[in-house]
């Protein structure tokens, strides 16, 4: 399908999928080799994306890993944040900023003071302040499931989504929650069926980028995990998948352009 999305009045196309590359202002990350700390780690990550190809960049500053013993509060998190975004407003960064939160008041900051042009929320709106900000706003919002099963999530999309557009909200995706509140076996059916949901007629985002379903299956670390990423990233790809979220953007970009090889008419 082709989608787009508004970013500030410009139309980006997901007619061929998009790679958003992940940058970590946060200590700790389940993924080690993701966090990025100081001024200089900070501009290398992010011309690291920009130069593989990613055409979106989701900074987080709050770690979801469910085995941290404390959350990283709000005002730390609004903290890092700040100090990430005011670095890459100084180095003119030009590739849309998506902001991984699922705190209201983090986000208006992030929207406000910086212009951040996505909103990721794991959070499926929880705080219903979310949807208010974002629709009042005009910002594209990645609508998060931690539901287990297709059918649970597909319930939640439908009326998740109505809500959103009572609100008035127009750029919605939609992510299936792969590693939140679901085990392995549930996250491969999903990804199994993430082609059904086109029934919902909004493009879907796949985040599973060195993800416990794949090195607990494995034997292996997370560390080791990239050629099982770029192995479900393109299964996601020929199951419809418009925008993956990976930590590593030069092999996704490459799976893009091989999918879209097959998918060329000769």
């Amino acid at each position: 399908m082709d989608y787009t999305i508004n970013i500030k009045g410009h139309l980006m196309s997901l007619a061929e999928p998009q790679v958003m590359g992940i940058m970590n202002v946060t200590p700790n990350s389940f993924y080690a080799a993701s966090r990025v700390q100081t001024e200089e780690a900070i501009r290398r990550r992010v011309e690291q994306i920009r130069d593989e190809g990613a055409s979106i960049i989701d900074v987080g500053a709050c770690s979801t890993n469910p085995f941290l013993e404390r959350l990283t509060t709000e005002e730390e998190e609004m903290a890092q944040l700040d100090m990430a975004l005011a670095i890459m407003r100084d180095m003119g960064n030009e590739l849309p900023v998506s902001i991984d939160t699922f705190r209201p008041r983090v986000a208006r900051m992030c929207i406000e003071k910086y212009g951040a042009d996505i909103i990721n929320d794991i959070s499926t709106g929880e705080d219903p302040a979310m949807f208010t900000l974002v629709a009042k706003t005009g910002t594209p919002y990645i609508l998060m499931s931690q539901k287990a099963t297709l059918h649970d999530i597909l319930i939640e999309f439908a009326a998740k989504v109505q809500q959103l557009r009572d609100l008035g909200q127009k750029d919605i995706i939609l992510d299936p929650g792969f590693g939140f509140g679901k085990t392995a076996e549930q996250n491969f059916a999903l990804l199994e069926q993430t082609d059904r949901f086109s029934v919902m007629d909004l493009p879907v985002l796949v985040g599973i980028s060195r993800k416990r379903m794949i090195y607990q299956t494995l034997g292996i670390t997370a560390d080791q995990s990239l050629n099982g990423t770029t192995v479900l990233n393109t299964i996601a790809l020929m199951r419809g998948a418009a925008i993956l979220r990976v930590h590593d953007v030069k092999e996704a970009v490459e799976a893009v352009k091989l999918c879209r090889q097959l998918k060329t008419p000769v």
